[in-house]
């Protein structure tokens, strides 16, 4: 698996995007959708990765600079025919590892509260992530779960 920087130009991660937006949109009600369109996810602030192996896309993940010390993890996606053979676990791990790169002292991420996201809300916890209150923008809301790490 090659864990690359990605510009968002390509077919195949504007599909998984879609995808991605596609099912936040039928776990939650349109206020409580907190993923990042292909806009959002090219703005300075934010560094965007790609998964591939073999010319295939595995899946996505994101990093937003809130403050210099503290980064977001956002946009975290397996493509659909790989999930469960640990894509998003090394994209976390490339994710954190940039993280503390930059210097960045606390890594937070909002999450779904379903019973869908309990894998997510799992391999965050197996990083180390704890539930913690709202961050940045975000206000409390019953389908998010907030969570967060010292680096």
């Amino acid at each position: 698996m090659k864990i690359m920087l990605d510009d968002l130009s390509g077919p195949e991660i504007a599909a998984l995007i879609r995808e991605h937006l596609q099912g936040m949109a039928e776990e939650s009600p349109p206020e409580s959708v907190h993923a990042l369109d292909l806009n959002g996810l090219r703005r300075p602030d934010v560094t965007f990765w790609s998964a591939w192996e073999q010319g295939e896309l595995l899946g996505c993940g994101a990093l937003k600079e809130l403050d210099p010390s503290h980064g977001e993890i956002k946009s975290m996606r397996t493509a659909s025919a790989h999930l469960r053979k640990g894509v998003a676990r090394s994209i976390l791990a490339h994710i954190i590892e940039e993280a503390r790169r930059r210097g960045y002292r606390q890594l937070s991420l909002e999450t779904g509260s379903m019973a869908s996201f309990e894998p997510a809300r799992q391999l965050y916890a197996a990083f180390g992530f704890e539930e913690c209150g709202p961050f940045a923008d975000y206000t409390l809301d019953p389908y998010s779960t907030f969570m967060t790490r010292e680096l």
